[in-house]
């Protein structure tokens, strides 16, 4: 069982790193805002530009592939410490 909760470590490991990267790459990108504040209210109701949505988009990818990587590690360590794994 320790091998088994080590994988799984490793694999939740993996996948932080994963996301700590694609947070560094896109936070290494020029951002187009004057604050660098994504979530800040827009000034003169401008519409969004296709960067910054596309930014937008790349951000909430990262984190819905994270989160799906971080759910399965998570089931996975809860199968082995109830004995299913």
């Amino acid at each position: 069982m320790a091998d088994a909760v080590e994988a799984a470590r490793a694999r939740i490991d993996r996948a932080l790193n994963d996301l700590e990267r694609k947070v560094r790459e896109l936070k290494a990108r020029p951002a187009h805002v004057a604050d660098d504040d994504l979530f800040a209210p827009r000034s003169g109701g401008a519409a969004p530009n296709a960067e910054s949505t596309a930014r937008v988009a790349e951000l909430e990818t990262a984190a819905d592939e994270a989160s799906r990587a971080l759910s399965r590690a998570a089931d996975e360590v809860r199968a082995m410490l109830n004995g299913e794994g």
